[in-house]
């Protein structure tokens, strides 16, 4: 799986505004969480390149960047989570999972 590397305010208002054009997905990992590494594995396993064509995926460590994270949960209003995925369609989250509860096949059938 390759991932576009969140690691900015700036990239924030980007994405807002390309997710107009395309489905963006944005991982926020913390790497010191076992749960959350856990989680991520699970995913990255999931991801199958040709099923997810349309879907830009975005990658936040918010241990090394965490007012990323913060601006994260203030832009898209979202209670900040970890790990959490949230899809980005149109400036706004239309669907977050946290914990457990992030699975690709929920995600597909998100994205219809």
């Amino acid at each position: 799986m390759k991932w576009n590397q969140l690691n900015s305010e700036q990239a924030l208002e980007a994405i807002k505004e390309h997710s107009a054009d395309k489905a963006i997905i944005i991982f926020k990992h913390s790497t010191r969480c076992p749960v959350s590494q856990m989680a991520l594995s699970w995913f990255e396993r999931s991801w199958k390149e040709e099923e997810m064509k349309g879907v830009e995926p975005y990658f936040l460590d918010l241990i090394s960047y965490r007012p990323v994270s913060g601006k994260v949960a203030e832009i898209f209003n979202v209670q900040h989570e970890s790990p959490q995925l949230l899809l980005i369609r149109n400036g706004k989250c239309t669907y977050h999972r946290s914990h457990s509860n992030i699975s690709y096949k929920e995600l597909q059938k998100e994205l219809g």
